[in-house]
């Protein structure tokens, strides 16, 4: 599944037939080969930790040496990843030729992990900011506490509370992503409109304890006559 955004981005979000796309040292040997296969560039990750710490990648490059759920690049030649298993993957682009990736689970919406993310590119020269909303958890299989549903509706807002298939009091990820990305000024181009709970095309930690992720990535079409670098 891919998406074109401004400035000559892409988005591409993976699935379980393209395998467990996690970086070196997580995922199997041919992981690498998968990545190079789907997009002919070094794929740039950061260690996910649920908060909203974002860094900037100014050299293509594997895994970082940091904890961050945010990316944001101006390297042309830069694809940029974020993993998941029901966490929310959001691309962003602007017209400057900015790119960006978020990684938001609850509580990386609640720290603002895609407020972060949009002001963070803003500072690298963006000017519009158009984002792309990958597949995640859906509220009918999101059930959830009433004590974190008050904190996290506290700070987002009513919309992300909602209620399951089963009646049961739940939380509305997209709807959260949403939000913030309203709140950030960004627009939302493009949606993914599955859960990836509900059925088994992507992987699900809180459905069937997958270990595998699957990926969102964000790169830059060279121009015409121009290569990428390798």
């Amino acid at each position: 599944m891919t998406f074109a955004l401004p400035g000559g981005a892409r988005v591409l979000v993976t699935t379980r037939a393209d395998g467990d796309l996690r970086p070196p040292g997580r995922s199997g040997n041919g992981a690498e080969a998968c990545r190079r296969a789907l997009v002919d560039r070094p794929w740039t990750f950061a260690r996910q930790v649920h908060g909203a710490r974002v860094a900037v990648v100014d050299t293509p490059t594997g895994l970082l040496d940091a904890e961050a759920d945010g990316l944001v690049t101006a390297a042309p030649d830069a694809c940029l990843a974020v993993l998941g298993a029901d966490c929310a993957l959001v691309g962003l682009a602007s017209p400057e030729g900015i790119t960006g990736v978020a990684h938001a689970g609850w509580r990386g919406l609640v720290a603002g992990v895609v407020e972060e993310t949009v002001a963070a590119m803003r500072s690298l020269g963006a000017g519009r900011v158009v984002a792309v909303l990958g597949p995640c958890i859906h509220a009918e299989c999101y059930r959830f506490g009433e004590e974190d549903l008050d904190a996290a509706s506290a700070v987002l807002g009513p919309a992300v509370r909602a209620v399951t298939a089963g009646g049961e009091p739940a939380f509305d990820l997209p709807a959260g992503v949403r939000g913030a990305l309203v709140r950030a000024g960004a627009e939302l181009a493009a949606e993914a409109d599955a859960c990836t709970a509900c059925g088994d095309r992507w992987f699900s930690h809180r459905r069937r304890h997958d270990a595998a992720r699957h990926a969102l990535a964000i790169w830059r079409e060279a121009p015409a006559g121009r290569a990428h670098g390798r």
